[in-house]
């Protein structure tokens, strides 16, 4: 057998001149954007757990809702990436996932708190810690959002309002609601309830 070697011919380069280097040039601008998704996840996925484990009060679930939030965003990355507050747009992803999980999970589901495995001595004790997720967690979810985002995450209600879709008044009802309502759970013993 023989085997026939096909060389390019300078004609046909010619014809296909732009198209030449096109694969290339995508293979390079798809790693940019891969490696700009990267360095996104690296910096929001502690801040993301964190708000997912002040709604649902599960490590595991929270790290799920996390990676489920930065799958949605890695799909629609390219159109995403420039031009969209990339904070905001996860942040919104999140709440959505987490308020379709609560419709989702049994009423008679209960879930064990269980601390990290290196705790923040700067938030106080791990039992106050411990006191305030277990009242955040016997608020609606909605308020708990407001909560998390207003107060852990530090928001401005215009901010929150965005994030949730609401108006900057519902923000503030419920936000006063849900304070009074933890006030009520904690009770008047508990440090910090004035």
């Amino acid at each position: 057998m023989t085997e026939t070697v096909t060389q390019s011919r300078p004609a046909e380069d010619a014809a296909r001149g732009p198209l030449l280097g096109w694969g290339a040039a995508r293979r390079r601008a798809k790693a940019a954007g891969d490696a700009e998704f990267t360095a996104f996840v690296e910096s929001a996925g502690t801040r993301l757990r964190r708000s997912a484990y002040l709604m649902c009060r599960d490590w595991h679930l929270a790290q799920d809702l996390a990676q489920q939030t930065f799958t949605k965003m890695y799909a629609v990355w390219p159109r995403i990436r420039t031009g969209t507050n990339l904070e905001a747009y996860s942040r919104r992803v999140l709440m959505n996932l987490v308020f379709d999980q609560n419709r989702r999970r049994s009423g008679s589901e209960v879930v064990v708190a269980d601390l990290p495995d290196h705790a923040d001595r700067r938030n106080g004790t791990p039992e106050l810690r411990l006191a305030l997720v277990d009242a955040l967690a016997r608020l609606s979810v909605e308020d708990q959002a407001v909560l998390v985002l207003r107060h852990a995450e530090d928001h401005s209600i215009d901010t929150v309002a965005a994030i949730l879709d609401v108006s900057a008044s519902t923000v503030k009802m419920r936000t006063a609601r849900a304070l009074a309502r933890l006030r009520t759970l904690l009770g008047d013993d508990f440090p910090g309830a004035d």
